[in-house]
């Protein structure tokens, strides 16, 4: 489809507006049923139409660099490694082309349990993800072009300095944050700077769209006031050395519209004669020779059929931190006696999986406003709002996933929380009680029961939400295989609360954000909470710090931040799977380019980090073969 021009926008994209939004007008209970159907048409429909040459037919047999998956890391490793005109490069993706769908921010919870989502779930773990349904945890991860990218809420942080400088401590040479701060800025084309004292900390001319959205609803002020009045850096730059503060939120999005890992770095180089692209390609295993140790190749399935490449320089796995564990594994790199135990014979004996870190939140939280100023899904299926996105790209449906602000603080067990805060706190002018819909308590995976004891009652009602991240977590988790058949999806134990500090955390996190509420700005507004305890704790006294660690155990949420399941380190670590150039330890030709990487997870939304490491690491590549 040939873009409109101006924002990006597709005519698809316009069109679907036109009939996802502009039939459903408020009062109408036809135009609802409408609105419910055709959104559930875009998201059944998922991944665009494969690719009109069958079962894979154009691909050849040899290319200078396989990559495997179309995420963050991959689209931009195949966009910087076909710079070099005499390489050719095969991108394999699972999954298909985004649809309209995903190009509308607002909407994003509607992709969640498309066909745009491999749909994981974590195993079953004692206290945690109580409230949600089978008490599992939901996971989304994107199985499209454009990766995860194209189903997470475009929030564009960084961490901080001093994460970087961390990984660098550990022993991965060229990490810091000074070696890692050109290849954020190479991405980005930043068309919002919250502070120009900070201008130099972002890039301009890049691939990657990134801004302010332009579109406010009446609490935005109200919430940056609010800081202000706790004494915070307003408006603070989380991209610079000192992220301190409340500031509305920068996004991945081009003038209104998702701006995905696809988006940016692969349909701008398409017409690359040195780049394939084969989508519906579902990789099942790295070829390796067992007795040279070389990766050679790699293995998958499209159209029913099973094809191998080759690849005569380097293999390059980007498939995201649950599916590279997955593949390495079914390859024969990972714990020998996990894979003895599924009869995978042994090539590398490394810890593939383990060091699984996310950062988990507690998405509950409702605060109750006595105005009519805040984002309730039936009220914004209102024509005045279609123009508005459809032909000039405004309004609310710009808003990314319904988050307009956020605050990066320290709780009291911060170490060093000026430079490395512990706690984000993000601001959404909507809440569950707004949820009419219900895409948001199933982009939970909230159970039904649940969700109306608690929020039924106040459905419809005006009110604001504010989300606590734990950006620093000691627990950890692992992916695991469930047998050796590589369309079996993998074993997630999350590990969230292994560690008591983070449960510890998460409550002063939840102190802060009520802290947030009961400010003047908000007080305007009568701001409280909601005053309906969650089932399963009501025996502990309502909002003491023992029933917030209750409320924590039900209401387990995530931002899609899994990372460091193969973790780097230098060779003196024992847990490390790659080196710092990223390669494979023990293994030729064979490379990890993802936030599987990440030794620590920092404390920023890992989307940016993952161009981040494709930018660093398609350096890397070109150093080995050019130099």
């Amino acid at each position: 489809m040939r873009s409109t021009g101006g924002g990006g926008r597709t005519l698809q994209c316009v069109a679907a507006v036109v009939v996802v939004l502009g039939l459903a007008t408020p009062g109408h209970g036809m135009a609802y049923t409408v609105f419910q159907a055709v959104v559930e048409y875009y998201r059944m429909l998922g991944p665009g139409p494969a690719d009109a040459v069958p079962d894979a037919a154009y691909v050849k047999q040899h290319y200078d660099f396989v990559v495997v998956g179309a995420g963050s890391g991959g689209s931009v490793v195949a966009n910087r490694l076909t710079e070099v005109a005499g390489w050719s490069v095969l991108l394999l993706e699972a999954g298909g082309e985004e649809n309209a769908m995903t190009e509308v921010p607002l909407l994003v919870s509607y992709l969640i349990g498309s066909g745009f989502d491999w749909g994981y779930r974590t195993e079953r773990q004692p206290g945690i993800c109580g409230a949600m349904a089978d008490k599992r945890c939901r996971w989304p991860r994107g199985k499209v072009m454009g990766g995860t990218s194209v189903i997470n809420y475009m929030v564009y942080t960084r961490g901080v300095p001093d994460d970087y400088d961390h990984w660098a401590r550990l022993g991965n040479s060229g990490w810091s944050y000074a070696d890692v701060l050109p290849y954020f800025r190479k991405s980005e084309d930043a068309r919002h700077v919250p502070s120009p004292s900070t201008y130099q900390y972002h890039g301009r001319g890049g691939y990657l769209k990134v801004e302010e959205p332009t579109w406010k609803t009446p609490l935005g002020p109200v919430f940056l006031r609010a800081g202000r009045e706790l004494g915070y850096q307003v408006p603070a730059d989380h991209s610079g050395p000192r992220p301190l503060g409340f500031s509305y939120v920068l996004a991945t999005t081009d003038r209104g519209t998702r701006c995905s890992a696809s988006k940016a770095f692969l349909r701008p180089i398409r017409h690359r004669p040195n780049l394939t692209v084969a989508k519906h390609a579902t990789v099942t295993k790295v070829l390796i020779d067992a007795v040279s140790k070389r990766a050679y190749g790699v293995r998958f399935v499209r159209g029913r059929r099973t094809f191998e490449v080759y690849a005569r320089k380097e293999v390059i796995l980007s498939a995201g931190a649950l599916n590279t564990p997955q593949l390495l594994m079914l390859s024969g790199v990972g714990p020998a006696d996990h894979l003895i135990e599924h009869g995978i014979p042994v090539i590398s004996n490394l810890k593939v999986g383990y060091n699984l870190q996310d950062h988990m939140s507690m998405a509950g939280l409702v605060f109750l406003v006595n105005q009519s100023v805040t984002i309730v899904e039936s009220r914004f299926r209102n024509p005045k709002y279609l123009v508005q996105y459809a032909l000039r790209g405004q309004g609310p449906y710009t808003i990314p996933g319904g988050a307009e602000a956020l605050a990066f603080t320290a709780t009291r067990f911060a170490v060093n929380g000026s430079r490395a805060p512990d706690m984000e706190l993000v601001f959404g002018p909507g809440a569950l009680t707004g949820d009419t819909g219900g895409s948001l308590r199933r982009l939970l995976g909230m159970n039904e029961t649940f969700y109306d004891q608690v929020y039924g009652k106040f459905l419809e009602h005006d009110a604001w939400g504010l989300v606590p991240i734990l950006l620093r977590p000691y627990s950890r988790g692992r992916v695991k295989l469930r047998s050796s058949n590589p369309f079996h999806a993998p074993l997630f134990y999350a590990g969230y609360l292994t560690d008591e500090r983070d449960r510890n955390t998460l409550v002063e996190g939840i102190k802060q954000a009520i802290a947030v509420s009961k400010t003047r700005a908000f007080q305007k507004y009568g701001s409280r909470l909601l005053p309906i305890p969650f089932p399963g704790c009501e025996h502990k006294p309502f909002m003491s710090d023992a029933y917030w660690r209750c409320a924590i155990g039900l209401v387990s949420t995530n931002l899609h931040h899994q990372s460091g399941t193969c973790k780097m380190g230098p060779d003196s670590d024992p847990d490390a799977v790659v080196n710092p150039r990223l390669r494979v330890r023990g293994i030729k030709g064979l490379r990890v380019v993802d936030t599987s990487i990440m030794p620590v997870i920092p404390a920023g939304h890992t989307n940016s980090m993952a161009f981040m490491i494709g930018e660093k690491a398609a350096d890397m590549i070109k150093e080995s073969w050019l130099m």
